[in-house]
């Protein structure tokens, strides 16, 4: 049975993080939130300086543009949704995730880590469809905080095969074979691209969690 969130359910995501209500914190996405989710833990905004990164990873870096809008060095010096509503692969999680009322809460987060499924991913048929998740408020929201985890992931932790926990609750579980590594057995697509308060690693699936 598909799980519905109450609103006291919904406010949950925001409380796994921290708020920073300061309008500085760096560039806005280009929808605000449907909804406001209040954030109570929200916490500061990440500093406007970001670590840079010790490399990607994925043979799927390449199809991400070199230079400009959406590209990964471009990415480095935007919030989490911002970054990703340029990337030309990931305008379908956008999507998702304006839906879900949730842009302005992952834009204000610090130091997360985001699971983001490609277009490809969400236009498979099946459960993790993106026509399938937006017919459903409640189970969308889930969907996405089972693609969250607090803090910056390396793909040196990913490596270890260590169970990941979820702002959902339950956990996802990397793995990494060669130079392929997966989570949940979606293949990172390319991974370990920085935004000014998250990390990003591109997937080939929409990862559903158990219902």
């Amino acid at each position: 049975m598909r799980y519905r969130l109450t609103g006291m359910a919904a406010a949950a995501l925001a409380m796994t993080f921290t708020v920073a209500a300061c309008s500085s914190s760096g560039p806005k996405a280009p929808n605000s939130d449907s909804g406001h989710v209040p954030a109570a833990r929200l916490g500061a905004a990440a500093s406007s300086a970001t670590p840079a990164p010790s490399g990607t990873i994925g043979a799927g870096c390449a199809r991400i543009p070199a230079s400009g809008p959406g590209s990964i060095r471009e990415m480095l010096s935007a919030r989490v949704v911002t970054a990703m509503s340029h990337n030309p692969l990931l305008s379908d999680l956008v999507q998702a995730i304006h839906t879900a009322g949730l842009t302005n809460t992952l834009n204000a987060a610090r130091d997360i880590t985001v699971f983001a499924p490609d277009n490809a991913a969400f236009a498979a048929p099946g459960s993790g469809n993106l026509k399938t998740l937006t017919a459903d408020k409640a189970y969308l929201i889930k969907v996405l905080r089972y693609h969250l985890v607090t803090g910056r992931v390396t793909p040196a932790q990913l490596a270890t095969g260590k169970p990941l926990t979820t702002l959902l609750g339950p956990p996802v579980r990397p793995a990494v074979s060669g130079s392929v590594y997966t989570i949940n057995k979606a293949q990172v697509v390319c991974g370990n691209v920085h935004t000014t308060n998250a990390v990003v690693y591109i997937l080939n699936k929409v990862l559903i969690p158990a219902t």
